[in-house]
């Protein structure tokens, strides 16, 4: 016997070094990100703050379970990618949701990166210390 509203929602999120896939199934609203539970894998509440925005804004919190396998980066990327896959998947869902989603402005990729190191310079733009004598 099939189930009834066994939809399962994808959407891939990324955000300097981190992508995050996450997947939306009809539940409760618990969140689990690398087999883990959302509180347990981040410490701070702004990053927990960052990841529910998205459902937040659709009034979708206790909707859907989220499912998410991330890497790379660190924290803050990897939350970034995890609200913009969790904005993805919703539109997945429910394309009713995108007015509200871009308006939030969580569907567009932030496009900033790590600027690379240039020769010369002890970073991307630190220069060697200058000394007249």
């Amino acid at each position: 016997m099939a189930k009834v509203n066994s939809a399962k929602y994808y959407g891939t999120g990324r955000r300097k070094k981190s992508i995050a896939r996450v997947y939306l199934v009809p539940g409760t609203g618990a969140i689990i990100i690398n087999k883990r539970a959302m509180d347990e894998f981040f410490g701070l509440e702004t990053l927990k703050l960052i990841v529910r925005q998205p459902l937040e804004a659709t009034q979708t919190t206790d909707q859907f379970d989220v499912l998410v396998n991330v890497h790379g980066g660190g924290m803050t990327g990897q939350a970034g990618a995890i609200r913009h896959g969790i904005s993805r998947a919703l539109l997945q869902a429910d394309l009713d949701y995108r007015p509200t989603l871009k308006k939030a402005g969580f569907l567009t990729r932030d496009p900033r990166m790590k600027e690379r190191k240039k020769y010369g310079l002890k970073a991307a733009r630190r220069a060697p210390q200058f000394s007249k004598r």
